[in-house]
């Protein structure tokens, strides 16, 4: 029985590593329209350069699709799909996600600000580049997510679930992690972990000696342990 119970042990403390997204986008054909439109259908559609600044696509779904280049500011979102798409130097601000279904997707080079994902669910998503602040994120689903090489300034992930995530080469600045659920989730090679809340949750997450070091006041504090010299 100790046999089988350190064997289960094992087994549940492996970290499991994210599995990427494979996007191969067909052949696109130009978006011509004048603005999105609520519950609109998108397939195999590229928009370049397209200003969608205070456009409203509410539950839109948008499969095999491209965004280059393109304004989202204030762009609203709500409950939309994304699926085998490619978004690549998207910006803008507020734009509203929230509840958003994003599957297969890859955001490279995004410079975002107050993005709202909170209820979303992410599953084999990367965020390669960028910058994102104030990235809303609470009880968001994450499932197969690497932040790679990216930028995030405060963003919050307030009970959200967090299952098989990397942060890889990122700079994670004033991240909020309270209530968080973790499950495989990698922190060893960010460039920058600054941690505002939720240092306790990190139950489930796998970090470097030397983050341990640099944390260790905090976890000092959360135990109610004072350290003098």
């Amino acid at each position: 029985m100790a046999g089988s119970a350190g064997r289960t042990r094992g087994k549940k403390d492996t970290l499991t590593a994210a599995r990427r997204p494979e996007v191969r986008l067909p052949p696109l054909v130009p978006y011509d329209g004048v603005g999105l439109e609520p519950d609109g259908d998108y397939d195999g559609v590229r928009f370049e350069a397209v200003d969608l600044a205070d456009e409203a696509g509410p539950g839109a779904r948008f499969m095999d699709c491209a965004l280059d280049g393109c304004a989202l500011d204030r762009t609203e979102l709500v409950r939309a799909r994304f699926i085998d798409s490619v978004l690549t130097g998207v910006r803008g601000v507020g734009t509203d996600l929230a509840g958003a279904s994003l599957r297969d997707v890859e955001i490279v080079d995004a410079r975002l600000g107050g993005v709202q994902l909170h209820g979303a669910v992410l599953e084999r998503v990367v965020v390669r580049g960028g910058k994102i602040d104030y990235l809303n994120l609470r009880k968001a689903r994450l499932k197969d997510v690497v932040f790679e090489g990216c930028v995030l300034s405060e963003p919050d992930f307030g009970e959200a679930q967090l299952v098989r995530v990397e942060f890889r080469d990122c700079v994670l600045k004033r991240a909020d992690f309270s209530s968080v659920r973790m499950e495989s989730v990698d922190l060893r090679t960010v460039a920058e972990l600054d941690i505002a809340r939720g240092v306790e949750r990190l139950a489930g997450a796998v970090i470097s000696p030397a983050q341990l070091m640099e944390l260790a006041p905090a976890f000092a504090a959360q135990i109610g342990v004072r350290v003098e010299a």
